[in-house]
């Protein structure tokens, strides 16, 4: 299993700026993805930014330009950078991380979500 629990969020005016942080602990090496979701009432959750492993980063459109992933494989730590922030940005971010074990022909795939952080912007 992993555990994620993530800090930083909080209340901003528009145009502020916040880092969201995610530690990763238990069997972080079997991740494979990390990322960043985020989630309104009455709507689906939907992806912010993601960190494969391999591959490329993903920034969802509604973010690009004013977002950053990042990720500390040392500490087990990602990051999301939130600069030039809008009321529409208010919502509940969740970190994610995919974990893939097991016999190769038939792996084992596992999603884990932490606790949630508020964030919300003033206008």
């Amino acid at each position: 299993q992993v555990q994620l629990v993530e800090s930083g969020g909080g209340l901003v005016q528009a145009g502020g700026s916040l880092r969201l942080s995610c530690e990763a602990s238990g069997r972080t090496i079997y991740i494979s993805t990390m990322g960043w979701y985020r989630q309104v009432p009455g709507k689906e959750r939907e992806l912010v930014a993601n960190m494969p492993s391999r591959g490329a980063t993903f920034i969802a459109d509604s973010v690009r330009g004013r977002f950053t992933i990042s990720r500390d494989s040392a500490k087990n730590t990602l990051y999301l950078q939130m600069n030039s922030l809008k009321p529409e940005d208010t919502a509940v971010y969740y970190c994610h991380a995919h974990t893939s074990f097991g016999p190769i022909e038939a792996p084992k795939e596992l999603d884990h979500w932490g606790q949630g952080t508020q964030v919300t912007v003033s206008s």
